[in-house]
């Protein structure tokens, strides 16, 4: 047993050395249609058909998927759907709202060059124009033996689409905010980049601390105050910060902590 131990961990680290030498986008795998790319990369990754850095582009989801269950809708070769195989083997596994940030931060990252202004991060990884949602992000990990082996990130971003069927007022893409359209396909390899940036930046012995400091330096309504909901109760909050583990931290009188998908945002 002891000698399989130490075996598995020679493994993992060798696996976790070729990581950081793959550059996230490679290989890019460009799908017409697919249920999902976090299915088809998990499948991918399941049947070792894939490793760390493999990213997987759709034109079309019939399930694409969103946060706490809900689905992501998306207009055919409109927009951006894209899922990556990271490999988190080295990283604690307290630190998965660092990956997260990290994720969130490259998606701020790529839009931040076409969008002046007014660009955020909604607790805990959307991102914001003004009131109104640009991207979504949907974090899958992978555990075994309780060692945190791999994340598959998949990234949804508003680039053409101008009709949004029920949540007009809620989603807005890039051309509505810019005037222009876009490709979307090269848009998901330049987020590759961004997101091969950010994972280094993640793999350094500082690097967790160091992006939570700057999500929270675009954190949407940071210092402002809105509602919240929690049950039945709604009251007014001012927006404090997240911490390390994800949860939100909110001031009515004293400060509260909330898990995401226990407090619901009344804008």
């Amino acid at each position: 047993m002891n000698n399989f131990h130490v075996n598995f961990v020679k493994n993992s680290n060798s696996l976790a050395g070729s990581a950081v030498k793959t550059v996230i986008g490679t290989p890019f795998t460009h799908l017409n249609r697919v249920n999902s790319t976090n299915i088809y990369a998990m499948e991918q990754l399941q049947a070792k058909l894939a490793e760390h850095g493999a990213a997987f582009f759709a034109d079309l989801q019939t399930a694409g998927k969103g946060q706490m269950g809900k689905k992501w809708e998306s207009e055919s070769g409109q927009n951006l759907l894209l899922s990556v195989i990271l490999n988190v083997s080295t990283l604690h596994i307290g630190h998965q709202f660092a990956l997260s940030a990290a994720i969130a931060l490259a998606s701020w990252d790529l839009l931040s060059t076409y969008i002046p202004s007014e660009l955020t991060i909604k607790w805990p990884n959307d991102i914001y124009w003004g009131d109104r949602k640009a991207g979504g992000i949907l974090i899958e990990n992978q555990i075994s033996g309780g060692i945190w082996t791999y994340a598959i990130a998949g990234i949804g971003m508003n680039i053409n689409q101008t009709h949004f069927e029920g949540v007009m007022q809620k989603a807005v893409s890039l051309k509505q905010i810019t005037g222009k359209i876009y490709h979307p396909i090269e848009l998901a390899k330049a987020l590759c980049i961004h997101l091969n940036n950010r994972y280094h930046q993640l793999l350094e012995p500082d690097g967790p601390e160091k992006l939570l400091a700057q999500y929270h330096e675009v954190l949407y309504k940071k210092e402002q105050l809105v509602k919240l909901k929690t049950g039945s109760i709604t009251a007014t909050y001012c927006i404090d910060g997240v911490n390390q583990f994800g949860d939100l931290l909110a001031t009515a009188g004293i400060q509260h902590q909330f898990k995401h998908g226990t407090v619901e945002w009344i804008i």
